[in-house]
């Protein structure tokens, strides 16, 4: 049932078969059986007759397909309760309405357990756009782009999905400047994380790109903040989880967009030179540099350079000379010559260059220009040259494929941290080269950024050095790895990294409770975060899925995601190993 009336099943027709199933399904939960029974949770009489008095512009979901897709996410690891309610909002009134409501409720004196979560495109991984004792706000329904080409910026409401924004803009011949990897995320979603990918070391984040946002607070306020009006809720709201407000709208630097891209892969088999060569990269000054740094890491049984000719690479070293070639690196290479060397496992190094049509005689020569320096194996180096719309949506190929094989709707087990570049041999040698060996499926993608283009004011939690590594291992279950392994390895993996004091921050964290996030932020950083809390969220109402203030779920001690006490014994010793031997 759609509209303002809660779907009460006690008492009439369906609810004696909504009891016996809900038996059955307790019975098969008992037996080990994995049912899914979405319900949605009881509501009090004052939750009811105060959701049933909201005058909205859009519909307020109870029942059906809505509940269920709100109780999962891309993760597919967390299956909660489902929201009492999921708010498909018409406009922003909409939104400050419920939370302004639910906060007045939760005034002293009176009783109610609501809360609200902003959900975009479902992309988080352990259910922190969720809200089981709550109401889901899907922000989907919140859609729109205006942009303004004589100033360079489009406003685009929280709901729009980044690959929308980028054919808006591109009607203009302009472009966002820092982008995701993947495009059908949320504006809101990606903004209250940091939003990242191989443009971030030359533009920052895309936290570092928006002029102005407009915020419903956990008060219901509707505000509009930049850097020069409310900037301390602009700043927190920029990677701050939405913990202080949902972003309803935002203004999104542009510039003009390429229309070409070369797109270029090179492997190393050491790390050290491979890390080397892209902080080199990272440093040169723009208008003398890539448009796009990242690398990989993959196993050393990877038949790199047949994937790469069957996804339209073709081999560009014959007009290429790097140090590589001075040095005397390994030359004529195949696949196989790749597979018989030492390493256990290679990395490969992928950059891009935008450039216009009208400079497509002159591309190549600058392309080998930039590449002259790297110290790569020569025979390796791969390009392609495809339009600037395809290679920023070039995941979505990806995803249209897994898709097709039924390996999109499956568990993903990611862990995405931030490591100080200080750290990231010390990280390589244990973890990339002893600890994961080729246990499941997925890219591990790893490559620098510079601090100095993100902004201290922000929200967001990095390591205090001037470059600092993203490792993201976006994997999932496969025939060398199960979901419950992977998630043990993420945890042995952290273990580690506490035990070494690598001085990691989790990227789109899976933390618990105010202990935790305190790690996470440091001192200073979390007291500004509890201060900006209680001024913008006082009852704690926003984002229960964070773990932050009001916690979903709590941590079991004897869960499966908990590392083997072997694992975590062993790791010191581990990296004594790994480091001993590569000494």
């Amino acid at each position: 049932m759609q509209g303002n009336h809660v779907h009460e099943w006690i008492g009439d027709s369906r609810g004696s078969t909504m009891l016996l199933l809900l038996i059955i399904s307790r019975l098969l939960v008992a037996l080990g059986a994995n049912l899914q029974l979405q319900i949605s949770s009881a509501l009090s009489d004052a939750d009811r007759a105060f959701l049933r008095s909201l005058k909205l512009d859009g519909t307020l979901v109870f029942e059906g397909p809505d509940i269920n897709d709100a109780t999962v996410d891309f993760g597919r690891l967390l299956t909660l309760q489902p929201p009492r309610a999921v708010l498909k909002p018409a406009s922003v009134r909409d939104v400050a309405q419920l939370v302004r409501g639910i906060y007045l409720m939760s005034a002293p004196g009176n009783s109610t357990t609501l809360t609200v979560a902003a959900r975009g495109h479902g992309h988080s991984i352990h259910g922190q756009a969720q809200a089981s004792d709550g109401v889901v706000v899907d922000m989907s329904s919140l859609r729109g782009i205006r942009v303004v080409p004589s100033e360079l910026y489009a406003d685009v409401r929280g709901g729009e999905l980044w690959i929308d924004v980028l054919q808006a803009a591109l009607r203009e011949g302009l472009a966002p400047k820092s982008w995701t990897d993947y495009l059908y995320l949320s504006v809101g979603g990606t903004l209250s994380n940091a939003g990242i990918s191989g443009q971030a070391f030359l533009h920052g984040p895309q936290i570092s790109n928006v002029h102005q946002l407009e915020i419903v607070t956990g008060k219901g306020e509707v505000v509009v903040c930049s850097e020069k009006e409310n900037s301390d809720l602009f700043y927190g709201a920029l990677g701050g989880l939405g913990q202080f407000g949902i972003i309803t709208s935002a203004r999104i630097a542009l510039e003009r967009a390429p229309q070409r891209v070369k797109w270029v892969r090179a492997i190393y088999s050491d790390f050290d030179t491979f890390r080397k060569d892209q902080e080199y990269l990272i440093s040169q000054p723009r208008g003398r540099c890539f448009d796009y740094v990242e690398g990989f890491v993959v196993s050393d049984s990877e038949n790199l350079l047949d994937n790469w000719r069957s996804s339209l690479f073709q081999p560009a070293h014959d007009h290429i000379r790097t140090r590589g070639s001075e040095l005397g690196v390994q030359e004529n290479i195949t696949s196989r010559s790749i597979n018989s060397t030492d390493a256990t496992v290679l990395y490969y190094l992928e950059v891009a260059k935008n450039y216009m049509e009208e400079e497509a005689d002159i591309v190549d020569g600058m392309l080998a220009e930039l590449l002259a320096p790297l110290h790569c194996i020569p025979s390796s180096i791969y390009s392609t040259d495809i339009s600037y719309v395809d290679f920023l949506n070039r995941v979505h190929v990806g995803e249209m494929k897994l898709r097709a094989q039924g390996l999109w709707d499956i568990p993903h087990p990611w862990l995405n941290l931030f490591i100080p570049a200080s750290k990231i041999v010390e990280f390589d040698k244990v973890v990339f080269k002893c600890m994961l060996g080729k246990r499941g499926a997925g890219p591990i993608i790893v490559y620098p950024m510079n601090r100095s283009k993100w902004d201290e004011r922000t929200s967001v939690a990095i390591p205090q050095e001037d470059k600092f590594y993203l490792v993201a291992l976006l994997r999932f279950p496969s025939e060398m790895a199960n979901t419950e392994e992977l998630l043990q390895q993420n945890e042995a993996i952290l273990q580690f990294c506490r035990s070494a004091r690598i001085g990691e921050k989790q990227y789109m964290p899976r933390l618990y409770g105010a202990a935790e996030w305190r790690v996470q932020f440091g001192e200073s950083k979390w007291a500004t975060f509890v201060r900006r809390k209680a001024l913008y969220d006082p009852s704690s109402i926003l984002a229960p899925g964070q773990n932050m203030f009001r916690c979903n779920y709590r941590r079991n001690s004897s869960s499966p995601t908990a590392p083997p006490p072997s694992i975590v014994n062993q790791l010191l010793s581990l990296r004594h190993l790994a480091l001993s031997t590569s000494s």
